[in-house]
């Protein structure tokens, strides 16, 4: 028998006998999607595995049943691993080219693994546990990003540079507590992380096509084989929900606008026009035509997945807004978005903790554009506030007089004379200048949570014990 022949009967079994002839090639090639799926082919045998465990113990299939399926099943684990099993577009998806391998393997007893489960719950059991374990690897990631911050944090907590709005020289900071600003965000995310295992840690199968089994079956022992903490409470909902898809391609969006943003800045960082940081060659590319350019594509490459990653939510929420309950078909369409998010993230996170551990800071730099701009004008005002006694509307529009009289001299406040300032506000003295350097007004920055050198080793503290 020609072996596509023997693909189409199998096939034809496999979907029962009302359907007398193979599909056409039109319905073969949109229904298909073994081509993507059998990335779940771990998860589709674990999960065989505890189903078929559950049954023998319940006494719906006998042990030597089960035996038989569990040997045939490590079997296919290991073809598969080892390269040496053969997929079958014919046989649409990723279950069915198990149950057909286990058939030739084992024989009859391979039609009693599907008793009281269906495809519906079989998917959604697959898919829970690949999400879970991506996210897993999501949470070890992220980790190491958050250390790769903590660690140069402590080292440039007193590390001077210019703080931003509006990409316009602000206030003076520390480039350890601009640090310590990712480690927020990406710790957020950490969370959403831990938020989305939370919010997915149920076992669908038992559920079977929508609406549960007449067989005895132990859902709570499957459950706990698989290592979920219960199993679903509501069989429509079960087979229908792509929740954790959507709440594992929502986190990846937003994490992958935060790696966009710190790739935005690392970019502008690495001109020769700021210069704060140098990149390593190991994250950088050469230009085939002028020869001085050190280009940061590793970070422009992690700016771009954002598109990438946020294209798959939109996707995925696009299937599943207008679908009733149940299972539809068109829920066919989530694995490949998840799975094409999971791959960037994955990669964007690895690019960056190695950019962030390897790139060199160039305190020089950063310390020199620190005091550009008239960043310790705040500070002039605060002082006037604090020891003049002035209302603070009153000291902005003195220090604002300041300001305009040291950019038309060309200097810098601090190279203002003691004369010129009193001429503005006979209140100030020369207690003033202890307070226009950068470095006395980040020291100056003590409220919880702001840039002083103390504060900021106090949070660096704080998540090293959380991490």
């Amino acid at each position: 028998m020609a072996e596509d022949t023997k693909d189409e009967l199998t096939s034809n079994q496999m979907w029962g006998g009302r359907f007398a002839s193979g599909p056409a090639a039109i319905m073969e090639e949109i229904n298909a999607s073994i081509d993507f799926d059998k990335k779940l082919y771990a998860q589709d045998i674990r999960g065989s595995i505890a189903h078929a465990t559950m049954l023998a113990h319940q006494g719906i299939i006998t042990a030597e049943d089960k035996d038989k399926i569990v040997h045939g099943l490590n079997t296919i684990l290991s073809e598969i691993e080892s390269g040496r099993f053969e997929f079958s577009r014919r046989l649409e998806d990723i279950h069915m080219n198990v149950e057909a391998r286990l058939a030739d393997l084992i024989g009859p007893a391979a039609g009693r693994l599907h008793t009281a489960r269906s495809r519906n719950d079989q998917v959604a059991l697959d898919f829970r546990l690949w999400v879970k374990e991506e996210l897993q690897r999501t949470e070890i990631a992220l980790t190491s990003l958050i250390n790769a911050f903590l660690d140069r944090a402590e080292e440039h907590a007193e590390t001077v540079m210019p703080g931003f709005t509006h990409l316009q020289t602000a206030q003076p900071v520390t480039f350890g507590h601009h640090c310590m600003a990712y480690v927020e965000m990406f710790g957020r995310d950490r969370q959403r992380v831990r938020h989305a295992i939370e919010h997915l840690d149920e076992s669908p199968i038992g559920a079977a096509a929508l609406a549960g089994t007449g067989y005895d079956i132990d859902r709570h022992m499957t459950a706990k084989a698989l290592g979920f903490r219960e199993p679903t409470r509501n069989s429509i909902d079960t087979v229908s929900d792509r929740d954790f898809a959507l709440e594992f391609l929502a986190m990846a969006s937003i994490t992958a606008t935060h790696l966009s943003r710190l790739a935005e800045e690392i970019v502008i960082w690495s001109t020769p026009q700021f210069g704060f940081v140098r990149l390593s060659d190991a994250f950088s590319t050469g230009s085939s035509i002028m020869p001085q350019k050190k280009n940061p594509d590793a970070a422009e490459l992690v700016r771009a997945k954002t598109g990438r990653i946020n294209g798959s939510l939109v996707a995925l929420l696009t299937v599943m807004k207008g679908l009733p309950l149940a299972y539809s078909k068109d829920m066919q369409e989530d694995k490949e978005q998840v799975f094409d998010a999971a791959e960037s993230l994955e990669l964007a996170l690895a690019a960056m903790t190695g950019m962030v551990r390897d790139m060199t800071i160039r305190a020089d730099r950063m310390r020199a554009a620190a005091g550009a701009g008239y960043s310790t004008a705040t500070d002039l005002a605060d002082w006037l506030v604090r020891e003049a006694g002035l209302p603070f509307r009153e000291a902005h529009h003195v220090t604002g007089r300041a300001v305009a009289l040291a950019e038309g001299k060309g200097c810098d406040l601090a190279e203002l004379s003691l004369a010129e300032l009193q001429a503005i506000n006979p209140a100030i003295t020369a207690g003033v200048f202890d307070v226009l350097t950068v470095e006395a007004s980040v020291a100056s920055r003590k409220s919880y949570g702001g840039t002083a050198p103390s504060e900021v080793r106090k949070q660096i503290a704080w998540w090293r014990q959380r991490n």
